[in-house]
């Protein structure tokens, strides 16, 4: 019986489907830059600007993504800037990608060896090429597993964008459970589809996370635990 509905159902979830991978590849590429530079200030040895960056990130992390996509969406037309939902999405999603990566980076570029940095100036490098030619692509390779692990979050909170009128899987399955009422299958089958992106980014990730730990084990003594969090938990309603 689901079968039969999940065929003649399945266009509508797709293309909904497709609407939530493109807003939520979007907001990652105007959130992850965001990341970098609040995350080079957490890491930063200037006290101001770790203070300011710290600041900004708490105030960002501490925010539900949900109400992100409220302030940008209602709340920008207060200033006679009105987004449709699509740009609004990307916006909100952008930003809770920014304060909730920059976390994965600095802790990437913290764990950085000294050596590397140090090796680096005694080859002459010097000043702000030592970050951007050594500390910044170790930092993102080391940081990559639990930045995939984000980016699942950030596709799993597409289906908050329904609150504000974006037509993504979640939206297109609340719209036919209405016209069908079999919200049961329809939800199921949604829910399928969120576990085909999901799944595999999540053994993605996890087969990256065991690759660099065997390499740090390795060259060091054993396996160690990566300094970087596996994942990190995204507020929806509160934290």
């Amino acid at each position: 019986m689901f079968i039969q509905d999940w065929i003649v159902w399945f266009p509508d979830l797709f293309s909904g489907l497709l609407m939530s991978i493109v807003v939520a590849a979007t907001a990652l590429v105007v959130g992850m830059p965001l990341g970098v530079v609040l995350g080079t200030g957490m890491a930063a040895k200037v006290k101001i600007v770790r203070w300011v960056s710290t600041i900004v990130v708490e105030f960002g992390r501490g925010i539900p993504t949900l109400v992100f996509l409220y302030l940008v969406y209602y709340g920008l037309s207060n200033f006679d800037i009105v987004l449709p939902s699509f740009p609004a999405a990307i916006v909100g999603l952008g930003l809770a990608t920014g304060a909730y990566s920059s976390d994965l980076f600095r802790a990437g570029f913290e764990a950085v060896p000294k050596g590397e940095t140090e090796a680096a100036k005694a080859l002459g490098i010097k000043g702000i090429h030592v970050f951007w030619d050594v500390v910044m692509p170790q930092g993102l390779r080391i940081s990559l597993p639990s930045l995939i692990g984000l980016s699942i979050q950030i596709f799993q909170a597409t289906a908050l964008a329904y609150q504000i009128a974006l037509v993504e899987l979640l939206s297109q399955a609340y719209t036919l459970g209405a016209l069908t009422f079999k919200y049961l299958s329809v939800f199921a089958l949604a829910a399928i589809l969120y576990l085909l992106v999901a799944m595999p980014l999540s053994y993605l990730s996890q087969r990256l996370g065991a690759k660099r730990g065997v390499g740090r084990g390795r060259r060091g003594k054993g396996k160690r635990r990566s300094p970087v969090p596996a994942t990190t938990t995204m507020p929806v309603i509160g934290r």
